[in-house]
């Protein structure tokens, strides 16, 4: 396990690379007009993490989404988009917005990920966790594929919540950015204690699911990270 650092740092790392736009990552600059100029995108839900976890309530009703733009449609008022750009975009543009305007929320995110993991691998893994760098995932897939295994190891992460049968991942974990309330709860069948414990800020922990657990609960600990999951 590497050494620990303070959480206020990576909390600052994290939160000026979220506010970053910086340019494009790896030379994946979309078609001409797709500048900082182009019409934004509408902001979009994140996803829950990789382990969702488990709701008390009934899931609150989607809301109807707008039709997207037909593939062959998928194309900028200037320039053209590479074959890996489409496929990014397909099923991703609602009617009446650019699609350079979409292609540039996933050009940022691979942004955010190349600043984040130069400055700390983990707290990178952590932010697609948590669902701080949203959409991830399709972003990786096609525009910055240097980045994939950063959304391999995130998948078998979690985030704080609690995560209940199917959902637990036995194996050994550390956590990442703990506040000064991280806890953690892991039961077993009937709700018996398996273990729990607690984190100051700043002070990374690390924790094993044994096969025998049930349900984890994290409060306070931003995410957890498979331990072994990057040379």
């Amino acid at each position: 396990m590497r050494n620990p650092f303070r959480a206020g740092a990576a909390v600052v790392v994290l939160t000026a690379a979220l506010a970053a736009c910086g340019s494009s990552s790896d030379g994946h600059r979309g078609a001409s007009g797709a500048g900082p100029s182009a019409t934004r995108a509408p902001a979009t839900t994140p996803p829950a993490g990789p382990g969702t976890a488990a709701s008390s309530g009934p899931p609150a009703p989607r809301a109807s989404e707008p039709p997207k733009l037909p593939t062959d449609e998928l194309t900028p008022a200037t320039g053209s988009f590479t074959k890996k750009q489409k496929e990014y975009l397909v099923d991703r543009v609602p009617r009446g917005i650019d699609p350079a305007a979409v292609l540039q929320t996933g050009q940022e995110t691979c942004d955010r990920l190349t600043y984040l993991v130069k400055a700390d691998r983990d707290v990178a893994v952590g932010a697609i966790v948590t669902g701080e760098i949203a959409d991830a995932k399709p972003a990786v897939e096609h525009l910055c594929t240097q980045h994939r295994e950063l959304a391999k190891e995130a998948a078998r992460g979690y985030a704080d919540g609690t995560y209940g049968n199917k959902q637990i991942r036995p194996g050994r974990y550390h956590d990442v950015s703990p506040t000064a309330n991280c806890t953690w709860q892991i039961t077993g069948a009937n709700g018996r204690s398996l273990g729990s414990g607690s984190a100051a800020a700043g002070k990374r922990a690390a924790i094993t699911l044994p096969e025998a657990a049930r349900a984890f609960t994290s409060t306070g600990c931003y995410a957890w990270l498979p331990e072994g999951g990057h040379g």
